[in-house]
């Protein structure tokens, strides 16, 4: 009950209402940063570009972007999905945890290519800037 309640508090901590409209900032206060390109560079290809799957650029973008998503502020199991030219794929991130200062994910990778699913899986680390570096 417990941990319920604290992931309860934890999810809504990480919203702010204006004018009555909800705008989300994530679990860490990041929300999407200006100039989303850096931060998505930063995952250096995420746990999808250690994979043997080859994906167009528009593709590895779709799958950067959702990997950033589910670490910056998915709840925990809930998946975030996107879809490709080629491919189709969903990440879900697993419940922070603490390394030294800063916060980390666990997450797993889900990408459909031809109808054949490949699983990644990973973890990183949210810098001081809002990025997230890859663990490993």
């Amino acid at each position: 009950m417990i941990v319920s309640s604290l992931l309860v508090i934890v999810a809504l901590s990480g919203c702010t209402t204006t004018k009555g409209a909800t705008t989300t900032h994530g679990l860490f206060g990041g929300g999407k940063p200006p100039g989303s390109a850096a931060f998505i560079s930063a995952l250096q290809g995420g746990i999808v570009g250690r994979t043997a799957i080859e994906l167009g650029d528009s593709d590895k973008q779709r799958a950067l972007e959702a990997e950033y998503r589910a670490l910056e502020g998915a709840a925990v199991g809930q998946p975030v999905t996107w879809t490709g030219r080629d491919a189709k794929g969903s990440v879900v991130a697993a419940a922070p945890y603490q390394v030294g200062s800063q916060n980390c994910r666990q997450y797993t990778h889900t990408v459909t290519v031809d109808g054949k699913d490949t699983l990644a899986r990973g973890a990183a680390c949210r810098n001081e800037n809002g990025t997230w570096s890859p663990l490993g």
